[in-house]
């Protein structure tokens, strides 16, 4: 039996934030860290805020907006996709994707969850009921709707024709992006017990390399399907179960042939995209993903130290630690600063240079979880409660 995300998050959270041991005899407290006192350099801009449908609430859940032509796309957990415009937040359209089961019985959710992905003419968006959506960007329509080998809670990623798709159930699957037609299945494997999320693929040189549960990263040549090479960079160790989870849920990042990866319980390793081998790695765990950019990668590890480290070796930099425990999101580069939020629902705004705080904002009291995202000029942000926030500096 799989212990999924959902599960495993509350687990941990009563572990850690009430200090009772699951897996263990011990009581071990972990306190979420105060929030810094920050004098802000600068106050960003909140342009606007619109609400789109009831967010996700309190389950674990990585929908965020996607952007592209002035356009942003969002959804709640329900079935609600708007497409909003980027400069007053306005609606252009709004569709629901709910299941309508008689007149007189509400609708079944549609229990979105994979993240919108937008290219082309289609916006993209997965679901727990194992259905990958396909919506005409101008009108919201359902070009196509797939079942696919099961929950799509990972973003899908669109390249070279084909929307790939990793489902829980260790499948990474390419669908055809005119009609959704599934056009090969890849088997990666899963350990009885895993967290609930998957690693997102990333595409580069007509190859989709991905994480797995089991703690390896595979490449697969796209237009076969076939396996290139796997490279284990996460090993089961500790006394705990949880101490053995190796899954790498986070997307790798494909610098210069050199593949990124970051594992649960693992490393944060550097691989040669040709032949998977190691060229580094050193010890760090998370399920954020995490940026490489010039020359430095940062990670928001799995105690929600931000890290900055050094692309060539994995050398530190430095580290933020005043926000540990506070479940923070992913990471984004805007305007020369690295932004994270929290989950009271804080903006903290980072330098790159140092790791020292130069901005602080309280937005939203229900919280974030999934990552900011740069659309245009603008930061944007979707709260658990549902709502989207476009702010500027």
């Amino acid at each position: 039996m799989q212990l999924r995300k959902t599960l495993l998050v509350g687990l941990v959270s009563v572990a850690l934030l009430s200090g009772c041991s699951l897996f263990g005899g011990e009581e071990d407290v972990v306190t979420m860290s105060p929030l810094p006192k920050v004098e802000n350099q600068f106050t960003p801009n909140k342009v606007w805020s619109t609400s789109v449908g009831n967010g996700i609430g309190e389950y674990y859940s990585h929908l965020r907006p996607a952007y592209q032509d002035n356009t942003v796309y969002a959804a709640d957990r329900y079935g609600v996709v708007k497409a909003l415009d980027l400069t007053d937040g306005k609606e252009k359209w709004k569709v629901d994707l709910s299941e309508k089961k008689s007149f007189f019985a509400s609708n079944q959710s549609a229990l979105l969850s994979g993240g919108l992905t937008v290219s082309g003419s289609n916006v993209y968006i997965g679901s727990e009921r194992a259905v990958v959506f396909a919506l005409n960007t101008q009108d919201g329509n359902v070009a196509w709707q797939t079942k696919v080998a099961g929950e799509a809670i990972s973003r899908p990623v669109v390249a070279d024709g084909m929307v790939l798709i990793h489902t829980t159930n260790g499948q990474l699957q390419a669908l055809n992006e005119a009609d959704g037609a599934i056009k090969w299945t890849v088997n990666l494997d899963t350990p009885t017990l895993s967290l609930r999320g998957e690693s997102a693929p990333a595409v580069a040189f007509g190859a989709a390399v991905v994480g797995g549960d089991n703690g390896r990263v595979s490449a697969v040549l796209m237009q076969q399907g076939q396996l290139i090479w796997q490279q284990r960079v996460s090993q089961p160790s500790g006394a705990t179960e949880i101490d053995r989870l190796n899954d790498i849920d986070t997307t790798p990042v494909i610098v210069d042939n050199v593949v990124y990866a970051l594992g649960y319980n693992g490393n944060l390793t550097a691989l040669d995209l040709r032949s998977g081998q190691i060229i580094w790695k050193r010890d760090m765990g998370s399920v954020n993903d995490f940026i490489v950019d010039a020359g430095r990668i940062y990670v928001v590890d799995q105690t929600d130290r931000i890290v900055a480290s050094n692309a060539e070796g994995g050398a530190k930099v430095w580290e933020q630690n005043d926000l540990l425990h506070r479940n923070l999101t992913p990471p984004v580069l805007y305007n020369g600063y690295l932004v994270v939020g929290d989950s009271q629902g804080y903006l903290h705004w980072v330098n790159t240079t140092d790791g020292r705080f130069v901005a602080q904002q309280q937005v939203d009291s229900s919280g974030f979880l999934s990552a900011p995202i740069v659309a245009g000029d603008k930061l944007l942000i979707q709260a658990r409660g549902g709502k989207v926030y476009a702010f500027t500096r």
